[in-house]
C-alpha cells in the first residue's frame, strides 16, 4: 500500500450498533461487535438488558458471553470511536498453518482445479487483484440471496450472494493457490445499505492485506471487529444455548473525513 493512500486514511472512526432480540427459552450468547484489540479507542460502551433490567456481560477481548438469559426482549446497544490508525497485522508461521487450510464455509480443495486454472500464474499482489476482481465479474451481489449454511462451493454454483458469501468464495480460491487467507468482520464506513461487513485477508510476504470484491466501501477506513476460519468465527450474535430470534438491528459507521474511491489493484490493509 502506498504511503499516500495512507495519508488519506480516516483518523477517527465512530462506529454503533444495536441488536433486538427476542429470548424464547434461556439462553447463552456470544456477542462478537466490539471493535477488535489493537486501536485506540475512546467513548467506548456496550449496554445490555432484558425487558428494561440491565444485565452483565463477561468478555474475552473483544467477545462478550451473555450467560443464563432468560426470556424477554434482550437490547444490546454498543459505541466506539476509533482516534488514529491501528498497525497492520503480520502472521505468524501457525497464522499461515492454520488459514491455509479448508475450512467449513471455505472448501478450498474442492475448487482446487478451478483455482489453479484461472489464476494459474498469478502471484503475490496480482494475485490477490485477480481473484477479487474475478469473483466482483462472476458473483452477483444480491440481498437475502443465501442460507446460512452456505459456503464457497455454493456461491460458486449459484452466482450470487451476499458479503459473506464474497469472502468465503475469496478465501477459498486464495488457499487452493496456497495463500493463507482468513475472513474478518468489519465496521465498513461507507457501505450502503449500512450493515455489519465481512471481508477476506490474505497473507503476502508475512502481513495481511484486505480483499473485498463487493467493492461497497473503501477498505482503508474499514474497522476490524472478528477473524477467523470462516464465518463461523465472526458472527456478529451467536446463540450457544437456547432458542432467540434477532427482531431488529441497526449499524453504523462514519468517519472524519471524506471516503474516496478503492482500487482493488492496488493494496490495502485493515486499521
Amino acid at each position: 500500500m502506498s504511503d499516500h493512500l495512507q495519508s488519506e486514511a480516516p483518523t477517527r472512526r465512530s462506529v454503533t450498533a444495536h441488536l433486538e432480540v427476542t429470548v424464547a427459552e434461556e439462553s447463552d450468547l456470544v456477542l462478537a461487535i466490539a471493535i477488535a484489540d489493537g486501536h485506540n479507542r475512546e467513548d467506548e460502551h456496550l449496554l445490555l438488558s432484558l425487558d428494561g433490567v440491565p444485565i452483565h456481560a463477561t468478555s474475552n477481548g473483544n467477545l462478550y458471553f451473555v450467560e443464563n438469559v432468560g426470556r424477554g426482549l434482550l437490547l444490546v446497544d454498543y459505541q466506539a470511536t476509533v482516534v488514529g490508525h491501528g498497525v497492520q497485522a503480520l502472521a505468524t508461521p501457525q497464522d499461515v498453518f492454520q488459514y491455509i487450510r479448508p475450512s467449513r464455509y471455505c472448501e478450498s480443495d474442492r475448487l482446487g482445479p478451478l483455482a489453479r486454472a484461472e489464476f494459474g500464474g498469478l502471484v503475490g499482489a496480482d494475485l490477490l487483484a485477480g481473484v477479487s476482481s474475478w469473483v466482483g465479474v462472476n458473483i452477483d451481489y444480491v440481498a437475502g440471496s443465501s442460507r446460512p449454511i452456505d459456503g464457497a462451493v455454493e456461491t460458486l454454483l449459484g452466482r450470487e450472494g451476499v458479503c459473506r458469501d464474497f469472502a468465503h468464495l475469496t478465501t477459498a480460491l486464495l488457499r487452493a493457490n496456497d495463500v493463507a487467507a482468513r475472513v474478518v468482520s468489519v465496521y465498513a464506513p461507507g457501505l450502503n445499505p449500512m450493515d455489519f461487513h465481512v471481508v477476506t485477508e490474505a497473507c503476502l510476504d508475512g502481513a495481511w492485506y484486505v480483499v473485498d470484491p463487493t467493492c461497497l466501501a473503501p477498505r482503508d477506513s474499514m474497522v476490524r471487529i472478528a477473524t477467523g476460519v470462516d464465518a463461523s468465527d465472526v458472527a456478529f450474535l451467536t446463540t450457544m444455548r437456547g432458542v432467540v430470534e434477532l427482531d431488529y438491528m441497526s449499524v453504523t459507521a462514519t468517519t472524519d473525513s471524506d471516503l474516496r474511491s478503492d482500487d482493488v489493484t492496488q493494496l490495502a490493509w485493515l486499521r
